[in-house]
C-alpha cells in the first residue's frame, strides 16, 4: 500500500504548496505513482484524516491553530515543514514587534474585536518537526529530495553550509564587493545562490546554518564598514522569531 500524504496550510500565502506542483510531467507521474495524496486543498476537494506524511505550510499565528497542528502531528508518522513560514516563522514574524492591539486595530480598525492573533512562530515551536523544506518558495528539486527520503525512512541530505559557498561555485561577485549588504554568510545554502545570481542579495529565506560563524560574519561587516544593526534589519525579514539573537552573540 502506498504511503498516504496530506498537505495543510496555516498562516501563509500558500505559494509553497503551489510551487511544489511545479514539477515536470515525469516527476509528477513518479510522485503520484509512489504516494496517495489524500488531502491537498489546492489540488482536490476530497479530504481524509487518514495519512502517514503531513506537509505543513505556514506559521502559527492564532490560538485556534495550535490544537489543529497538534492533531496533525498526532496522526502523522512524519511531519515536514514546507517553506520559510513553516520552518522559521518567515515574514509573518515581523508582526511580533507590535502588540496584538496595535496589529488588530491597524489592520481591521473598528472591526478589530472580531479577530484574534498571537505572536507568530514556526511549526517547530509548537510540535516536533521531522524534516524541513526551506526557502520562499522551496526549490522543486529539494522538495523531491525530501519526499524521497521520507518514503525511504531516511534523513534527507540538505546543505548545512552558507550561501557564500554556492556563490563562489556560481562565479558571482560578492554583494559586499558591489557595495550592498547580504546575509549569505550565515544563511543555509541549497538554493544555488539564486537571488545573488540574479543580481540581488541573499534575503535569508532558508534560515541560519547550524552553528553559524558569526565572528567571521562580523569581520566581513567591519571590512566593508557596515554595522550589525544594518545587517539585522535584513535578517529580520525571514528570521525575526528567535534566530536574530544568535547573530547578536
Amino acid at each position: 500500500m502506498k504511503p498516504k500524504v496530506a498537505f495543510f496550510d496555516f498562516t501563509s500565502c500558500e505559494g509553497c504548496q503551489l510551487d511544489a506542483l511545479n514539477l515536470d510531467v515525469g516527476e509528477v507521474l513518479g510522485l503520484l505513482g509512489a504516494v496517495d495524496i489524500v488531502n491537498f486543498r489546492e489540488v482536490k476537494t476530497d479530504r481524509s484524516d487518514d495519512y502517514d506524511i503531513a506537509f505543513i505550510e505556514g506559521s502559527i499565528t492564532k490560538e485556534s491553530e495550535i490544537p489543529r497542528i497538534e492533531a496533525i502531528r498526532k496522526q502523522a508518522k512524519v511531519l515536514v515543514a514546507l517553506g520559510a513560514c513553516a520552518c522559521t516563522g518567515g515574514v509573518n514574524c515581523l508582526k511580533n514587534a507590535y502588540t496584538a492591539d496595535e496589529l488588530l486595530k491597524g489592520v481591521y480598525g473598528e472591526c478589530a474585536s472580531y479577530y484574534n492573533t498571537i505572536p507568530a512562530r514556526p511549526v517547530s515551536a509548537v510540535v516536533p518537526v521531522d524534516a524541513y523544506i526551506r526557502g520562499c518558495p522551496p526549490t522543486t528539486s529539494e522538495f523531491l529530495k525530501v519526499v524521497k527520503a521520507a518514503l525511504l525512512g531516511k534523513r534527507p541530505d540538505i546543505p548545512n553550509y552558507p550561501v557564500c559557498t554556492e556563490c563562489r561555485i556560481a562565479g558571482n561577485v560578492c554583494v559586499f564587493q558591489r557595495g550592498g549588504t547580504c546575509i549569505g554568510p550565515v544563511t543555509r545554502a541549497g538554493c544555488d545562490a539564486l537571488c545573488v545570481s540574479s543580481g540581488r542579495f541573499c534575503w535569508g529565506c532558508r534560515g541560519l546554518v547550524d552553528d553559524p560563524n558569526t565572528n567571521s560574519a562580523k569581520d566581513v561587516l567591519a571590512r566593508y564598514g557596515l554595522t550589525l544593526d544594518q545587517i539585522l534589519e535584513r535578517f529580520k525579514i525571514y528570521n525575526s522569531y528567535s534566530e536574530v539573537s544568535q547573530c547578536q552573540k
